[in-house]
């Protein structure tokens, strides 16, 4: 790829981030988040995700992202050099990652519009399972489902949550969307549907005043919800940047071999 020249370098507040970023500052010439045309991303799959939002909260044309695993898993990020950047950014595949797009009204009526690049998840807020009505495309597919959650997965973020709830692992690029309980009761043997990214998914919450539901929108959460809205929004696609040998999809595919 034609790397740009204006590039933002951000690093999350860990110790081993915030070396790395210090290894980095005289090294090359940097510019703010906000003028930047590419950035590059020190720190884990959290401070990536945190990246990704703050683009898309600032309302402007999002850039491509490079990230640095100074992190645990770094599953959505490169392996850590302090050398060769300029030759990586050349050489780096580029991978399309469209987000979810959540509005959620609270029991006492507000509405509350987020973006989530890996997952929407309900969970339940005390001891009591969850009670949901789930409706695809205006078509009530399941009238009472008791869990202590369900998700509603992006290819991207199918081995993330999804996976640890038994969740199917879905190819980047192939359209489609995990609709996964957290341990569900009723009905026993339900374990999930994978749907068309087109589809509309609509999560009520049955008797929200006994059994309170949050929702969350990867990293954010609103408590009390009534309605859960998710669809896909493909106007505020995101680009993510992978060394060759290391590109997503090669890691989503290899995923469904671990052990």
């Amino acid at each position: 790829m034609s790397v740009p020249q204006r590039r933002a370098l951000v690093a999350s507040p860990t110790p081993p981030a915030q070396a790395a970023a210090a290894a980095l500052a005289d090294a090359h010439d940097w510019v703010a988040p906000e003028d930047a045309e590419l950035i590059v991303a020190l720190g884990g799959d959290g401070f990536m995700l945190q990246t990704l939002h703050a683009m898309l909260e600032r309302r402007k044309p999002v850039v491509p992202v490079f990230g640095m695993n100074l992190g645990t898993v770094g599953f959505l990020m490169n392996e850590w050099r302090a050398h060769g950047l300029d030759m990586r950014l050349e050489r780096a595949k580029l991978f399309k990652v469209v987000p979810l797009a959540m509005t959620a009204t609270t029991v006492a009526g507000e509405t509350f519009a987020l973006p989530a690049i890996n997952e929407v998840s309900l969970l339940r807020e005390t001891r009591q399972t969850a009670n949901l009505e789930v409706t695809v495309n205006d078509r009530v597919v399941l009238p009472e489902l008791a869990c202590d959650g369900i998700l509603v997965a992006t290819p991207a973020g199918s081995t993330a949550y999804n996976l640890s709830a038994q969740g199917p692992i879905l190819p980047l690029g192939s359209n489609m969307l995990a609709l996964t309980p957290i341990s569900p009761f009723r009905p026993r043997r339900w374990r999930g549907a994978i749907l068309p990214d087109k589809a509309r998914i609509r999560l009520r919450v049955l008797d929200p005043a006994k059994r309170p539901v949050s929702a969350v929108a990867d990293q954010r959460e609103i408590r009390d919800v009534a309605l859960v809205e998710i669809v896909i929004e493909r106007t505020r696609e995101l680009t993510l940047l992978f060394d060759p040998e290391h590109a997503l999809d090669d890691r989503i595919t290899m995923e469904q071999f671990v052990a």
